[in-house]
């Protein structure tokens, strides 16, 4: 069931998100209610795809694998 809120905001803010949501094709309730579902939701997890999970394990990285020196290795060898 939908139900009225009133706003107060700023002048500049309402025009920019008119402007926003009509660019977008929706209105500025639908683009307010959308926001604040997208904050209020409950977070869940994040699903691994089967795209990653295939790519799981597919490089071995050694325990003591320096990444920071690597890359700077890498950007010493590309700048020379």
């Amino acid at each position: 069931m939908d139900k009225k809120l009133t706003l107060s905001l700023n002048e500049n803010i309402i025009e920019t998100a008119k402007r926003y949501a009509k660019s977008n094709k929706t209105s500025l309730s639908k683009l307010i209610e959308s926001y604040l579902n997208s904050i209020t939701e409950e977070r869940k997890e994040s699903e691994i795809t089967p795209l990653v999970k295939s790519l799981s394990g597919v490089i071995s990285i050694p325990d003591d694998f320096d990444e920071k020196q690597e890359y700077t290795s890498f950007l010493m060898d590309k700048y020379k």
